[in-house]
Parts: C-alpha cells; sequence; structure tokens
C-alpha cells in the first residue's frame, strides 16, 4: 500500500501485453540473442535502440514468428501474447500475424491500388461480410494512419504511386485494418524525410491510445520523443529496460551510458 494516497491515485498500473523471458535466437550455430527477458506493456510506445547488429530487429521480428520465414533460425525460450504461448504448435502464425501486426523499414505497399492494399487483409482473415464493411474499414484505417484525407478522391490509384511517406502511412492502416493488438515497428522512418517523418511520429504517438507499439529506431532523439519506454540491446544481449526519461538520464549500466553519450555505437 502506498503511504501517500495521492501517489496512489497518480500511479498508473499498464497491463502486460508480451512477456517474454529467456529468449534464445540462434542463426545456425551462431548464438543471435541471448537471454532476454522483458515485460511489454499494452497502450505504451516500447522503443529498441542499440548499436546494428545488437539484435534488436532480430528480438522484434521473435514476436509475431516473422523469424519462422528463416529457414536457419531457431528461436527458443518463452513469448507469450496476454498469457497464451505464442510458439505453440497449435498457434497458427498468419493469425498471430494478424493480431501483431508489423511495418518495415522500407514502404512496401502492394502492387495494387490503395483501397485494396487496405482491404486486403480484411479479405483474407474474413473479417468483412459484404462489401459495405469494407469499405468502412478501408475509411476507418485510413483515417487511423493520418492518411484518409490525401487520398479519399483517388482510393483506385496504385498505393507505389504515393509519396514515401504516404506509403509508409498506408503500409501502417494496412497493418491496423486486421484489427491487430500489437504494432511492431522497424525504423519505419528510416527511408523518410524530416517532414514524413515527423507525420508518422505524431501518428505513433496517436496510435499508442489503441495498441500497444513496439519501435525499433537508430535515433535516440527518436526513441526520446516517441516512447515511454527503452530497451537497450549490445552484443544480442538486453542490457537495460526501463522509463525512458529515466533510461536517458540516469541510466543504470555504465554500457547503457556509454551508448547514450556516443563512445559506443
Amino acid at each position: 500500500m502506498y503511504d501517500n494516497p495521492d501517489l496512489a491515485r497518480t500511479t498508473v498500473t499498464r497491463d502486460i501485453k508480451i512477456a517474454a523471458h529467456g529468449c534464445q535466437v540462434y542463426y545456425g550455430d551462431t548464438h543471435a540473442i541471448r537471454d532476454v527477458d522483458i515485460d511489454i506493456e499494452d497502450k505504451t510506445v516500447t522503443a529498441f535502440i542499440g548499436p546494428s547488429g545488437c539484435g534488436k530487429s532480430t528480438f522484434l521480428r521473435c514476436l509475431n514468428r516473422m523469424n519462422d520465414t528463416i529457414d536457419i533460425c531457431r528461436v527458443e525460450g518463452d513469448i507469450r501474447l496476454d498469457g497464451e504461448d505464442i510458439y505453440d504448435k497449435r498457434v497458427d502464425p498468419v493469425q498471430l500475424r494478424a493480431k501483431v501486426g508489423m511495418v518495415f523499414q522500407k514502404p512496401n505497399p502492394f502492387p495494387k491500388s490503395i483501397y485494396d492494399n487496405v482491404a486486403y487483409g480484411p479479405r483474407i482473415h474474413g473479417l468483412a461480410r459484404c462489401k459495405a464493411d469494407l469499405d468502412e474499414i478501408v475509411e476507418s484505417s485510413l483515417r487511423r494512419a493520418a492518411i484518409w484525407g490525401e487520398v479519399k478522391d483517388r482510393l483506385d490509384a496504385p498505393g507505389t504511386g504515393l509519396s514515401g511517406g504516404q506509403q509508409q502511412r498506408l503500409c501502417i492502416a494496412r497493418a491496423v485494418a486486421t484489427e491487430p493488438e500489437v504494432l511492431l515497428m522497424d525504423e519505419p522512418c528510416s527511408a523518410l524525410d524530416p517532414i514524413a517523418t515527423a507525420q508518422v511520429e505524431e501518428l505513433i504517438d496517436e496510435l499508442r491510445g489503441q495498441y500497444s507499439v513496439v519501435i525499433v529506431t537508430h535515433s535516440m532523439q527518436q526513441a526520446a520523443r516517441v516512447s515511454q519506454k527503452t530497451a537497450f540491446f549490445h552484443l544480442g544481449s538486453l542490457v537495460e529496460y526501463g522509463e525512458t526519461g529515466h533510461i536517458f538520464t540516469n541510466p543504470t549500466d555504465p554500457r547503457t551510458e556509454s551508448y547514450i553519450t556516443g563512445r559506443i555505437g
């Protein structure tokens, strides 16, 4: 119990959305990720930071079993979404990826219309009973991705014809169209200009009201701007994890401080 009732009222406890314990990743004989333990909160932006090759993107891909697509990759340990083991043999990876959506480093719209890009997931997962339902999902998803106003009059135009920033927001709309619970973002702004980056960062801040968002970023400034929790990876290990403000101003591990101050990386 709290001695100070005011503190009790102002303290927010968020639900744990993803819990990973003892996570190991191997590429053949190479031990790429070692003993990662992390609890990722719901309705929170969690940033993974660290030098290139430190394992942050590899671990991100564990959270929706994208590493299953790599023949020599093996994942061990326990990763749970809402308490359910996502690596249980009974779990369908395709259904899991509808719940745990992913946005990649380079915008990758399908060679289809803007409408069909967003409608693709709902169609294959049977989320729409009729054309009117599908229209509603497409509009709602494009609105959530803050791009509806820019594309509503050209939904039949190819998604590949949009600007880079628009393509990335279209990919975010495509990801949220299947009503996911978690959004994974692997350096979503690295291919974008500063204006498009600012638009996507603002969108990420809005999306955390509905989802648990996990973002891999090389930009510490971006992590500081958009995240509430930060995890620092180094040489395949999770070195430190905590409140973003604490990680950047008062890290407990000297390796974290060395990375943030530019001495390693």
